[in-house]
Formats: structure tokens, C-alpha cells, sequence
């Protein structure tokens, strides 16, 4: 059994995958630093306020023994209100988007790459093919 587990995790596709997640979350955390600290507050600015994801509607009502600000996303929610932050799940989406968009630019590139790679060795097999038929022809003729 740990000869069948070393086999597994020392195939290719098993540590690119780690590799893949490790570096997927680092990238995450670049992303989120991006959408967060430079992309959002720009959005917010433009809508009149700097910190985007603070924006909310209260659905439920406030509780009796409440002090904080009503104007406090994070506290409210903390509180039990009823909440729906639009402007959390605006940042997600923009987040997502630009994580999305990163990933098909990584995707088409190295479809691309391989494409190359791919299409050449094709080119090799149709000549070695074509080859063995001139050869064939060559020798049915005699």
C-alpha cells in the first residue's frame, strides 16, 4: 500500500496540482490585495464612498440593546441584523472576474504553447507516415 501511495503522489499530474493550488493561493491573496486596497476603493470613490464593501441595506430589525453605528456593516452583521451587503458580493464578483480573466489569459497561453508542440509532433507522425507509404508504393511497384 505505501508502494501504490509512492507511485501516486510521484506521478506528474499529483505534484502539478500542488504546485497549482500553492500557487493559486498565493495568487488569490495578490488578487484580493488588488480588488481590495486598489480597484475597490476606486469604485467606492466614485459612488460617493470610500470603503465599498460597507454597503448594505438592513433587512430585519436592529435588536433592542444595540450601541453601535447603524451605519457599521461589520457590527451589524456581528449583531444578528438582517443584512444584505451588496457591496461584499460586488467585490467577490470583481474579484472572481479578475481571477477568471488572469486564468484564461494563463490557459489560452499555454494552449498556445503546447499547441506548438502538439502540432509539430503531428508534422513528424504524417511525414514518418507518409514515408512508410512511399516506401510501400516503392517496393509493390518492383
Amino acid at each position: 500500500m505505501i508502494q501504490e501511495f509512492r507511485a501516486f503522489i510521484a506521478r506528474g499530474n499529483v505534484l502539478d496540482l500542488a504546485v497549482a493550488v500553492i500557487i493559486g493561493a498565493a495568487f488569490g491573496a495578490i488578487v484580493s490585495s488588488l480588488t481590495d486596497d486598489m480597484i475597490m476603493p476606486v469604485i467606492g470613490a466614485l459612488f460617493g464612498g470610500l470603503d465599498f464593501s460597507s454597503y448594505f441595506v438592513v433587512l430585519g430589525p436592529v435588536p433592542e440593546g444595540y450601541t453601535g453605528s447603524l451605519t457599521d456593516y461589520a457590527a451589524l452583521k456581528k449583531a444578528g441584523v438582517a443584512l444584505l451587503g451588496y457591496g461584499s458580493f460586488l467585490t467577490a464578483v470583481i474579484k472572481f472576474l479578475i481571477l477568471a480573466f488572469v486564468i484564461f489569459l494563463l490557459v489560452k497561453a499555454a494552449n498556445r504553447a503546447m499547441g506548438r508542440k502538439v502540432e509539430e509532433e503531428a508534422i513528424a507522425e504524417e511525414i514518418l507516415l507518409l514515408r512508410e507509404i512511399r516506401d510501400a508504393l516503392r517496393e509493390g511497384s518492383r
